[in-house]
Parts: C-alpha cells; sequence; structure tokens
C-alpha cells in the first residue's frame, strides 16, 4: 500500500482513485461498507482503491487537552487498510491550512486538483471544509462541477442502533471487546513498539511485551484473553497469550499501559512493532494482599485464557 501525508506529490499512477473519505477510527463494519462501494467503483473503471484520512483527527486538533478517544493510532489504522485491500492511503495533515479551507477550496485543491480523484465515497452525514459547513449533498454539487463521481451511503445498524466509534467505545469501556468486535468487523487491537519497562513480569515468571497506549481510548482495566501478531523481527508470527491493560495498582501509581505475556515464547521483542487483540475481558484489575497471591492469580488467569483461545 502506497502511503501520503500530503495531498501534493502524488505520484501520476495514484491519482485518479476511487477513494473513500473519512477519519476512519477502528475501520468497524460502516467503514468497511463505505470502502466496498469505493472497491466496487475501482473494480469496475479499473482504478486503484484509495483512502483519504486525516491525522490528527479533527477532535485532537480542537481539544488537544479533551481525554483520548481514539480506537487506532495511525500505525494501527494503516495495517487494518492494507488488510482489506487499500492501495493507497492518503493520510492529510489536520492543520491551520485544512482548518482554513471552505468546502469549496477542499473540494477543488485536495480532491480535484492535489489528489485528482475519480470518484469519492462518504457517509450521509459527512461535513467538512471550515466550520463544517459543507454537507454531503454539497459534495455531491461540487463533484458534478469539478469532474469527480460522488456515492453517499447511509448510516450501517447492528440490532437497534447505529454501528459507531461512539458505540465501539462503550462496549470496550465495559469490558465487551466481543460486542466491539460485532460492530469492528475484527477483534479490537492495540498496536505499536515493544517498550523497555520495569521488567517485575520477568521477575514473577511471566516476561511481558510492553506497549504504550497513551493518545488512546482504553479499554477496561484489567486482564483479557488475547491473540498477538509480532509483526516484524525474526519472531514475526502469531501467538496466543494474556494481557493486562491498566496501571498496575500492586505497584503503586502508573501510567496505564499493555502488558502482553505471549504463551510457549522465548526471545527479545525489544524494539519490535506487534499488534494484540482483546478476545475476552477475564477479571478487572485488583491490588492484591501479597506478591504470592499474585502470581497464583496471573497463573489462573493464563489457564483460562488458554481455554478460551484454544476453545
Amino acid at each position: 500500500m502506497e502511503t501520503y501525508s500530503h495531498w501534493t506529490g502524488i505520484k501520476p499512477e495514484d491519482r485518479g482513485a476511487s477513494a473513500a473519505i473519512g477519519n476512519f477510527d477502528g475501520v468497524h463494519r460502516g467503514h468497511q461498507a463505505v470502502l466496498d462501494i469505493a472497491r466496487a467503483y475501482a473494480t469496475d473503471k479499473a482504478c486503484k482503491l484509495g483512502v483519504v484520512t486525516f491525522d490528527p483527527h479533527p477532535r485532537e486538533f480542537f481539544a488537544p487537552d479533551a481525554p483520548p478517544f481514539r480506537l487506532m493510532n495511525p500505525e494501527a489504522k494503516s495495517n487494518r487498510l492494507a488488510k482489506l485491500g487499500v492501495d493507497v492511503l492518503y493520510q492529510l495533515p489536520f492543520d491551520q491550512v485544512m482548518v482554513g479551507f471552505t468546502p469549496e477550496d477542499f473540494a477543488r485543491t485536495v480532491i480535484c486538483e492535489g489528489l485528482g480523484l475519480r470518484h469519492v465515497v462518504v457517509g450521509e452525514d459527512f461535513c467538512f471544509g471550515k466550520g463544517r459547513q459543507g454537507t454531503a449533498q454539497d459534495l455531491v454539487t461540487f463533484g458534478a462541477e469539478m469532474g469527480f463521481d460522488v456515492t453517499l451511503v447511509p448510516l450501517l445498524n447492528t440490532g437497534d442502533s447505529a454501528i459507531s466509534s461512539t458505540a465501539i467505545r462503550t462496549a470496550l469501556g465495559a469490558g465487551r471487546p466481543q460486542d466491539a468486535a460485532d460492530m469492528l468487523g475484527h477483534l479490537h487491537r492495540i498496536e505499536g513498539e515493544v517498550l523497555h519497562g520495569d521488567k517485575r513480569g520477568r521477575d514473577l515468571g511471566f516476561p511481558t511485551a510492553n506497549m504504550a497506549i497513551s493518545g488512546m481510548h482504553p479499554p477496561r482495566f484489567g486482564v483479557y484473553a488475547v491473540k498477538v501478531d509480532v509483526l516484524t523481527g525474526p519472531h514475526k508470527g502469531s501467538y496466543h497469550g494474556a494481557a493486562s491493560v491498566g496501571v498496575r495498582p500492586m505497584f503503586g501509581v502508573n501510567t496505564p499501559n499493555c502488558e502482553t505475556y505471549l504463551f510457549d515464547f522465548k526471545g527479545d521483542l525489544y524494539g519490535e512493532h506487534i499488534s494484540v487483540a482483546l478476545v475476552e475481558f477475564l477479571r478487572p484489575e485488583v491490588k492484591f494482599d501479597s506478591i504470592e497471591a499474585l502470581i497464583t492469580q496471573m497463573n489462573a488467569d493464563c489457564d483460562k485464557a488458554r481455554d478460551i483461545l484454544n476453545g
């Protein structure tokens, strides 16, 4: 997958794509429905399939001190879109220049002249341009004037409610990763580089791969059965494990992170990138009376996770 970080400098072969536009936080089933329409057009017209998204997320730009809400970091989003067969990712900067574009400016400067898109697909609630003044219907009008096709997609529902990043955050915050997965169309994943930590897990007999979750909406703190993909390095592959997400209350006040114990694994993962998929919530974080009690519970957690993952 080819990736661009601006609407200028696009290679000629990456212009003329059929692209879905949006933030794609989580790349949930609603996003995938939008992407499937762009894919069908790309297949019919023999052009590339693209996605136009933004970094930072507009909410982060306008409210930088608000609590973290993102379901995915840019790395995880890129990996998921590549798995879905996207040919070109236009990950555009959401900055003062972008904020200042009128709806017509965005359509002409970014979509038409910059990216040279042939076709764009957006949800029917799509807004764009300065002050979110542009509507999805406005985009249809601009497309007719400027020479690109536009398809509008209604919101996708599951049961009695619309699929949305907000609903997925609610499910994850409640410790319901399977409900989140039903809306996502895939297991929710925490991805990133394995960092050096305090190495307490190793001392306890459970060496863990530690990842930061800063800037991300945290799932419910606790222990999860997980599936792990090691994405880089000599140990690339898929593994089962148990992960603890939270602040490690046994050891004072700590920054939230994700610590993952890979079953039947021996090796060094420091500096490598891994993807941890939350399969099932096992229990909340607890401050135990002793290290011995903690180790006993960790053994029980791992046994339960193995049963779930091997079931």
